[in-house]
């Protein structure tokens, strides 16, 4: 009798479907299959093609600002129900999973920091907290953000990434696009500059107030921006929109964005940007 016996190995249907996963990804973009690694490593835009996936806002502080100098603001304000809303699930009850999901207390985070060793405001929209929407506390973060830009005469940058007004939160919601629109306007009298990013997406509620309204609009390659989605306008108008319309391309050619920054060139595009308004 042997020491050892051959036997066949066998592996379950499952357990190749999970063969591999977290390790390769596969940009929906170009179809290449790569190793994760080489999509978080380059500031998740893929490799081959140069498609921009989302980046978290740790990513983005780590990205944009001097290390350990970002000073966040008003960390603890959560969303209330004034409006005792109940869809499938009570509003309530959709906040707290996604704060529990998420880890995050809302759809947006601002604060101040460095970058390349001059002192800015940043506001940042977290799109995986309930698709980046705009409710009362993102107006009232975003309020307080230009109103201690203006005080300290410090530029704004804002990075957009949402998917429009918080529906269960109704017109308070909206209330939220004139309120954030109207504390830019002390941003303006203060004579600070104000730079928007719009990130993939930007659209609804956001795009129609602030995100249009900087000293200078820059764009992600490719992102969507815009109000009302692509087929909800076509079946307005009854007409076919045009190839590329509400990316940031066609806006650029269309005057409506003023720079397309690929995400590696983030940073120096916003310090230029400053250097020239400011010095």
């Amino acid at each position: 009798m042997g020491w050892f016996s051959k036997t066949k190995a066998t592996t379950d249907a499952s357990d190749k479907k999970t063969l591999g996963k977290g390790v390769f990804r596969n940009c929906e973009a170009c179809g290449v299959t790569l190793r994760a690694e080489e999509f978080t490593s380059n500031q998740e835009v893929c490799p081959s093609c140069g498609h921009h996936y989302r980046l978290s806002g740790e990513a983005w502080l780590e990205l944009l600002l001097d290390p350990g100098s970002w000073v966040e603001f008003d960390a603890e304000l959560t969303s209330g129900d004034p409006l005792g809303f109940v869809d499938s699930k009570k509003y309530t009850d959709r906040v707290t999973a996604s704060q529990q999901k998420t880890g995050l207390a809302d759809a947006i985070a601002t604060g101040e920091g460095m970058m390349q060793g001059r002192a800015i405001c940043l506001g940042m929209f977290l799109f995986r907290f309930m698709g980046g929407s705009m409710g009362s506390v993102v107006g009232e973060k975003l309020t307080r953000l230009f109103e201690h830009a203006a005080e300290q005469r410090q530029p704004v940058i804002l990075l957009s990434s949402s998917g429009g007004a918080r529906m269960q939160e109704g017109i308070l919601s909206l209330m939220q696009m004139a309120k954030t629109v109207s504390a830019l306007g002390k941003v303006r009298e203060a004579k600070v500059p104000f730079i928007s990013v719009m990130l993939h997406p930007t659209t609804g509620g956001v795009a129609a107030s602030f995100s249009f309204l900087g000293d200078v609009n820059i764009a992600e390659p490719k992102a969507l921006i815009g109000f009302a989605g692509a087929r909800v306008i076509e079946q307005t108008i009854r007409e076919k929109l045009p190839s590329g319309f509400q990316r940031a391309e066609f806006l650029k050619e269309h005057g409506m964005v003023d720079i397309i920054a690929e995400r590696h060139a983030m940073r120096a595009t916003i310090a230029r940007v400053l250097d020239h308004l400011l010095d």
